[in-house]
């Protein structure tokens, strides 16, 4: 019998490789030479086996440590422990599910076969049928779309075509939440690659990109425009119309506003994605209209009003 292979060097990590790095190796090696993709091909299952084996050990803090300590001799009971034994110990599943498991001497593949049943379950990974199938989720799929700035504020719902690399295409009806930014994801649950083995499919996330609305400037919630007024409204006081997403307001302007000043006009702004029913602010800016076609009379009149505001600055001075 072929003397057994180190641990780390079945699965091409160094040895001070970390979890994460230990199960990218494992799930590489693990879909390459898995039984249901090489029907037939006693080297891969074989490879299938080792594979398996050296994960199973190198997952585990505490078998870990032992092999690192012993080698394989932690195992077979040449190290004084006698094998594994009951010691009412046991290992988690991905979501926090506690197993215990009862093994007294025998071989690797006994252990093997009593735990793989298990491990990942329900997460992709093995099922509990014999020895266990290897189950995993598909990819995460991550794409780009383009929506409107009415189709951001106001939520919509299109058809996209999304392409796949085998040349292929699919339509999908993707709902956007009113209140939607540039930047953030709506999930299509099971729209991503399709799971390995009988496991479930991925996400699709779809990251948005807003376009822009002449005269309307989006900072999250709150919308910023910009209203131009005539130069004696300002002077004097008086009305001004206002656009806003939702319609026309009409604004009261205070006599002596000056150029710059803003209007706070409440829940004119973007509705909040987790609550439609409350909206932001829209901030209208002010610019005062200067008159470039005068008449002579305006033109004196002016004259005038700047000669009585000259001598009304003297007279105070």
């Amino acid at each position: 019998m072929a003397a057994k292979r180190d641990y780390y060097e079945v699965l091409g990590v160094s040895k001070s490789a970390d979890e994460n790095t230990i199960k990218k190796a494992y799930r590489k090696l693990a879909k390459k030479y898995h039984p249901d993709t090489n029907a037939g091909d006693a080297g891969a299952a074989e490879k299938f086996k080792e594979v398996t084996e050296a994960y199973t050990v190198l997952s585990d803090p505490e078998r870990r440590r032992l092999y690192d300590q012993f080698g394989f001799a932690a195992f077979d009971g040449s190290a004084g422990g006698g094998g594994f034994q009951d010691t009412g110990g046991g290992f988690q599943d991905t979501d926090g599910t506690f197993h215990s498991f009862h093994f007294e001497g025998g071989s690797m593949d006994d252990l093997f076969g009593d735990i793989f049943g298990h491990m990942f379950h329900g997460q992709g990974g093995f099922r509990e049928n014999g020895h266990g199938s290897f189950r995993e989720k598909g990819q995460d799929v991550h794409a780009d779309l383009f929506v409107t700035f009415d189709e951001a504020v106001f939520g919509a719902d299109k058809t996209i075509t999304l392409s796949s690399p085998d040349g292929g295409s699919q339509r999908l009806q993707v709902h956007i939440p009113a209140g939607i930014d540039t930047g953030q994801s709506i999930r299509l649950q099971g729209k991503g690659s399709p799971g390995y083995s009988g496991g479930p499919s991925g996400d699709l996330y779809l990251k948005v990109q807003a376009g822009d609305k002449s005269g309307y400037e989006r900072r999250g919630v709150d919308l910023y425009t910009a209203a131009s007024i005539p130069f004696t409204t300002a002077v004097f006081g008086g009305e001004a119309r206002v656009s806003t997403l939702y319609g026309d307001v009409v604004c009261r302007i205070r006599e002596g506003t000056q150029s710059g000043s803003k209007i706070r006009l409440r829940g004119k702004g973007v509705p909040v994605m987790k609550d439609p029913g409350t909206r932001g602010d829209q901030y209208v800016t002010v610019q005062i209209q200067v008159p470039t076609d005068l008449s002579p009379e305006a033109r004196q009149k002016l004259k005038e009003f700047q000669q009585a505001c000259s001598g009304s600055r003297r007279g105070a001075a």
